[in-house]
């Protein structure tokens, strides 16, 4: 992709040193200035920036629209048809609770979801919030979590107004749909009803972003009067708290990435004393759900990698008293649990695919829901209620668009309740999911999974967009995206490589992408581009490169290891700026992702390992592919500075013409505009850059 503008044009972003030093080491950040050092108020009010860093950025934002200029055309071409492929009127299987069945749905042309209810025996369906009325007359809309008290009289709903995460909470009176005067601000996103609803539990964030504090709020009573039950003193853990599926308690949990604490509360007295589970441990985890008096624990304690489950008495939590029911098996890694009252039902992974485990919990019995195709993706929905023995499971590959089925765990019978519906059609025949392995430069094999159009020739000749994460243990499913039809249907290979510092493989395959070992995660994703070029799927400097957030430390990575393999790199909210971030505790999420990263502010080791393999650390000059990164103004996650520096340094560094790319959004966050129309403009633009890439070729 030539830049049609004189490289001239190009943005010049002011050198302004900012020095530091730590461990011996003295460091000059020429665009450390980007940093808004007052960026607290920028999350609550984005017009507290400072007008030179706001002028940047507007700029950035004029010369990548300009240099796009010639792909408005095809963007509005790709948002019609990602349209076209999203039903107007969706709507989800309302799930029962007690007398009502609870569900979500939009309306035709609407934007955002209108969360409603039904008799569960059938009858007229109430509509408890909508979505589009609440979100109008604001630049951002997102509702966070939503829960209907126990006695179904009230509605806990919560929303972010600015794309910074601060979440407010109010409580809508279900009988006269008008929301009560108590509003509760700074949340981290929600909270849940005690058993008998007269109190509401949530995790108010500090200063710093970081839910800390854990409230107690009695129904009726103003925030002010909101009793603390529990508070985190270490900045690296973060604090929430939830229910189990009996309903009957309460558990207290705060934890980072590798380790976790859990209290029991019960939920009939929630001014009870907290009962601890399991004093923390570094590199413990464990999570909890309860059964008829005992706890079912999800937990890698004893060496358990792939985690195994354990029972306790409710009355005895502690560790001591702790029972292997689920073994321990190496390789196959539990992801998570659920218990009703006669069965326990968990998914897990094994050789990169997912199956659903139930057992009967009077005899033991056990059996598994799979599926056949080489690549595919479950979920695990579960169900409101807790004497139950049905929940629900979605099902969907990147050819099959998404089931959803109602599943007895008695008599192991399914039943279909909805298939994805995609307006302007879908035949799963046309195209083609594989799975195949990527030799990495260590012998390790990489899954890589594929989507194409059966007609697409394999012969090199077509180009391929290669997507990668690679951190925090979290796997990529291999799910049905409409919007990456646009692509396949362009003649595209769409690619996911389930690179190490995931958990697609187990355990293991995270902890061979982490700390010491992140540079594997790099490797991998090199060596499934160059496993695809070598296959004939497609060609060295015919693939672009996409990442986002942590995924976004990959492309910037990348980008510096091997700039020839790529025709383009589309870098979404980029973790690129790793060191300097990792220096600066005062971060929302920096002291818990020392875990995941390292802590270079106590270990040279650390800060000499991190520096090693940094994006913004390691550009020099070179020529570079075509780069477009984005960036949410109000992101509390990956800052908006990340993406504004690392840009302005390679394209300072750049020894070519390929165009250096910065579109920030100005009025949003992490996940970028909200909305599900609205949100398709920033997908077409990185598709548009994407197929400008590769369009000489």
């Amino acid at each position: 992709m030539k830049s049609p503008t004189n490289a001239a044009n190009a943005p010049k972003t002011a050198k302004l040193p900012v020095q530091s030093q730590i461990h011996g080491i003295s460091r000059t950040d020429n665009y450390g200035w980007l940093r808004a050092p007052n960026w607290q108020e920028v999350m609550r009010d984005p017009a507290k920036l400072e007008p030179r860093i706001r002028t940047q950025l507007e700029r950035e934002n004029r010369y990548q629209m300009k240099v796009m200029s010639g792909t408005a055309k095809l963007q509005k071409h790709l948002i019609g048809e990602m349209r076209g492929r999203i039903k107007a009127d969706d709507s989800s299987v309302p799930m029962r609770d007690g007398p009502w069945a609870y569900g979500m749905r939009f309306e035709a042309g609407g934007e955002q979801p209108v969360l409603v209810r039904e008799p569960a025996g059938g009858g007229k369906t109430q509509i408890l919030l909508h979505g589009d009325q609440e979100a109008n007359g604001r630049d951002y809309f997102r509702l966070g979590a939503s829960e209907h008290s126990p006695d179904h009289s009230l509605l806990a709903w919560a929303c972010d107004d600015k794309g910074s995460e601060l979440f407010t909470v109010r409580f809508r009176d279900l009988g006269t749909g008008k929301d009560q005067p108590e509003v509760i601000t700074d949340t981290a996103g929600g909270g849940s009803f005690n058993i008998d609803g007269r109190y509401f539990l949530y995790s108010r964030v500090d200063d710093n972003h970081r839910p800390s504090q854990l409230f107690l709020h009695k129904m009726g009573d103003t925030s002010g009067k909101d009793q603390l039950l529990h508070e985190e003193t270490d900045p690296g853990l973060f604090l929430g708290s939830g229910s189990t599926q009996s309903r009957d308690w309460i558990i207290i949990d705060t934890h980072d990435h590798e380790t976790s604490q859990a209290w029991l509360l019960p939920s009939g007295d929630p001014l009870a004393r907290p009962v601890m589970v399991a004093p923390r441990q570094i590199g413990v985890e464990y999570s909890i759900d309860e059964g008829g008096g005992i706890l079912y624990i999800l937990t890698n304690r004893d060496g358990a990698k792939d985690f195994k489950i354990v029972t306790a008495p409710v009355s005895n939590p502690t560790p001591e008293h702790w029972r292997d029911l689920i073994a321990h098996q190496s390789g196959c890694l539990r992801l998570s649990h659920a218990v009703y009252k006669r069965h326990l039902s968990w998914l897990e992974r094994e050789n990169g695919l997912p199956r659903i485990m139930i057992r009967r919990l009077s005899d033991g019995q056990t059996h598994s829901i799979a599926f056949d195709e080489e690549a595919y993706s479950l979920g695990l929905g579960g169900a409101y209620e807790f004497d139950t023995d049905t929940i629900r499971f979605t099902y969907s590959s990147m050819t099959t668009p998404t089931k959803t089925f109602e599943y007895d765990m008695q008599t192991r019978r399914r039943k279909l309740l909805k298939v994805q519906e995609v307006p302007s059609g879908h035949n799963p025949g046309d195209y083609v999911t594989r799975r195949v392995m990527a030799p990495a430069t260590d012998g390790a094999l990489v899954p890589v999974s594929l989507l194409y159009r059966r007609t697409t020739p394999l012969d090199g000749s077509a180009p391929c967009l290669l997507y990668g994460y690679g951190s925090y243990g979290i796997a990529i499913p291999a799910s049905f995206n409409t919007n990456s039809l646009s692509l396949v249907d362009r003649g595209f290979v769409y690619a996911i490589a389930h690179v190490r510092g995931g958990k697609e493989k187990g355990f293991a395959w995270y902890e061979a992408g982490k700390r010491e070992r992140k540079m594997n995660t790099f490797t991998d994703f090199i060596a499934a581009g160059a496993f695809l070029a070598d296959q004939r799927f497609t060609a060295k400097a015919k693939i672009v490169a996409q990442g986002g957030s942590a995924g976004g430390s990959l492309m910037g990575a990348v980008t510096n290891l091997a700039p020839e393999l790529f025709a383009g790199v589309i870098a979404e909210v980029p973790f690129v700026d790793v060191l300097n971030t990792m220096l600066d505790a005062t971060l929302p999420l920096t002291p818990p992702e020392w875990p995941e990263w390292g802590n270079p502010l106590l270990s040279a080791a650390d800060y000499a390992r991190i520096a090693s393999w940094c994006p913004y650390e390691n550009i020099s000059p070179r020529a570079y592919p075509p780069v477009l990164a984005t960036a949410g103004l109000t992101d509390p996650r990956v800052t908006y500075w990340e993406a504004a520096k690392w840009v302005a340094k390679l394209r300072a560094n750049n020894t070519g013409s390929n165009p250096v790319l910065l579109a920030t959004n100005m009025t949003a966050g992490h996940s970028g505009q909200s909305g599900r129309y609205k949100s398709l403009e920033k997908i077409a633009m990185t598709y548009a850059f994407a197929l400008q890439c590769v369009k000489s070729i």
